[in-house]
C-alpha cells in the first residue's frame, strides 16, 4: 500500500516529487464572473499558494481519529455511488466519485493518529476557504435525551408526533389530502394539535417542543431501552421564536430565554397557556421511531450515515459537499478555548450558510448540549481535495493553480 501511495503521489507531482508539495488556498469570488465555453468553473475558483501541511494550526498535534472514523463511514456511502459522477452537483470543484477512492482506500489502514497524520499528508491537498464578506462563524449542536413513556402517563402526555398518512411531501410545500381526495396547504401547529397526531412515544409537552426545534433526539425509557426520534417531514410553515413571543409579552426576561428558563415558565404556566406559547410557532416537525443502534454515534445526517461527536460538522451543502474532510480553526469555552481539528461535512441545517460556517457536532445528552451550547465564535476553514483532482484544477488552468512544492 506505501509503495502504491507513494508512485501515486510521485506522479502527481511530476518532477518536484522529492518534498511535499504546498497546500493551496481558494477564495470565494466577489461575483458571477464569465462561464468558460466548454468546462464549468468551481464555485470556488481564485487560488493562490500557502502555506504547508505542518503550518496548520496545531495540525501536528489535534487528535484525529475522530474524524477518521468519520470518514471511513462517508467513504462507505461514497462506495456505493456510481464512480463517474460528480461528488457533488453544487461543488465541481470537489471532483468525481472515483477521485476519492485512493484516499478513502489508503486511510482505511490507518491504525493510529500519526499513522492517519502521513496518510493524509500523502493523499490530500488543504484549500483555505475564504469568504468574500469575511464572515464566518462556528457554532455547535447535540442530540438531546429526553424522559418518555410508551403510553400517555402524567406528565408525559404530549405525543411525540409519528408521520401522518394525509401528508403530501410536495418538494418541501407539504400538502395535506383530504377524506374527499383534494389537497391543501398542511396546516398549522394549532390545527395539527387540536385535530390529533399518531404518537412513538409520549414525553413532556415542554420536551416534544425542544425536540421539534432540535430536529431529533433520543427517548429513555424507565425500563433502560431507549429509542431515537429521527426527523422525519414538518408542516411547511415557518419558525416563529416562541421566546421572542414570551419576551415581548413581558412572561420572560430576555435573562430567562435558555431551554431551561422557558421550561421553567411553562411548568409555572400550566396547560392552556402552554399551549397558546408554544401555537406562536406554527412549524410543526414529524418524526419516525429508529433503533437505538451504536449508543456513542449520534442520529444520521444529511448524508446518511450516523454522525461522530467532535468528528462530523454540518456546512452549507449549497456550497459544499458532504463528506469531505475540512480542517478547523476557532474558539470555544466547549472545546476548551482555542481550538484546531479536522471534521467531515456529514450533515447540514437550515441556519447553516456561507462558506466558512460550520456547525460542530459534540454528541448525546445534557453535557454535550452544554459545552454545544458556548459555542459562536469566527474562525477559520480548509477543505483536504485529493491531490488527484487538485492537480487537475491546475491542470485545467483554474486561475493559476499552484502546485509547486514547499521550500525544504
Amino acid at each position: 500500500m506505501w509503495s502504491r501511495l507513494r508512485s501515486f503521489a510521485l506522479l502527481l507531482l511530476l518532477a518536484a516529487c522529492q518534498t511535499q508539495p504546498a497546500p493551496i488556498k481558494v477564495i470565494t469570488p466577489q461575483g458571477p464572473g464569465p462561464a468558460p465555453p466548454v468546462v464549468e468553473p468551481p464555485r470556488l475558483p481564485a487560488w493562490e499558494t500557502p502555506t504547508a501541511f505542518s503550518e496548520l494550526p496545531n495540525w501536528n498535534a489535534v487528535g484525529l481519529e475522530a474524524a477518521v472514523s468519520a470518514f471511513k463511514r462517508s467513504c462507505e456511502k461514497f462506495s456505493g455511488r456510481d464512480m463517474t459522477a460528480d461528488l457533488s452537483s453544487v461543488a465541481p470543484w470537489a471532483g468525481r466519485v472515483e477521485d476519492w477512492a485512493e484516499p478513502c482506500g489508503a486511510l482505511s489502514a490507518a491504525t493510529s493518529d500519526d499513522d492517519a497524520r502521513r496518510l493524509i499528508e500523502q493523499t490530500f491537498v488543504p484549500i483555505e476557504v475564504v469568504p468574500p464578506d469575511g464572515a464566518s462563524k462556528f457554532t455547535g449542536y447535540f442530540e438531546p435525551t429526553y424522559e418518555a413513556r410508551r403510553t400517555p402517563t402524567p406528565p408525559f402526555t404530549e405525543p411525540v408526533p409519528a408521520m401522518p398518512a394525509d401528508l403530501i411531501p410536495n418538494n418541501g410545500k407539504p400538502l395535506q389530502r383530504l377524506s374527499n381526495g383534494t389537497t391543501r396547504p398542511y396546516p398549522a401547529r394549532a390545527q395539527i394539535t387540536t385535530s390529533g397526531v399518531q404518537a412513538i412515544a409520549y414525553a413532556h409537552p415542554a420536551d416534544v417542543f425542544f425536540l421539534q426545534i432540535q430536529g431529533s433526539g433520543r427517548l429513555k425509557f424507565p425500563d433502560g431501552t431507549a429509542m431515537r426520534a429521527v426527523y422525519a417531514a414538518h408542516n411547511g410553515h415557518k419558525f416563529h421564536s416562541t421566546a421572542n413571543w414570551l419576551i415581548s409579552t413581558g412572561r420572560i426576561s430576555r435573562g430567562e430565554a435558555s431551554m431551561q428558563g422557558i421550561r421553567a415558565w411553562m411548568d409555572r404556566a400550566g396547560p392552556a397557556e402552554t399551549r397558546m406559547a408554544m401555537n406562536q410557532n406554527p412549524r410543526f416537525v414529524f418524526f419516525r421511531a429508529e433503533a437505538e443502534g451504536d449508543a456513542s454515534l449520534g442520529p444520521a445526517g444529511a448524508q446518511g450515515v450516523p454522525l461522530t461527536p467532535l468528528g462530523s460538522m454540518a456546512v452549507d451543502t449549497s456550497l459544499h459537499p458532504l463528506g469531505v474532510p475540512m480542517f478547523v480553526e476557532t474558539t470555544a469555552p466547549g472545546l476548551g478555548g482555542e481550538w484546531s481539528g479536522l471534521l467531515i461535512s456529514q450533515d447540514t441545517g437550515g441556519a447553516i450558510k456561507g462558506p466558512v460556517r460550520g456547525d460542530i457536532y459534540f454528541g448525546t445528552g445534557p453535557e454535550a448540549g452544554d459545552r454545544a451550547g458556548t459555542m459562536n465564535a469566527p474562525g477559520r476553514l480548509w477543505v483536504l481535495l485529493p491531490r488527484a483532482v487538485a492537480e487537475r484544477m491546475r491542470a485545467d488552468g483554474y486561475a493559476g493553480l499552484d502546485m509547486a512544492p514547499a521550500a525544504p
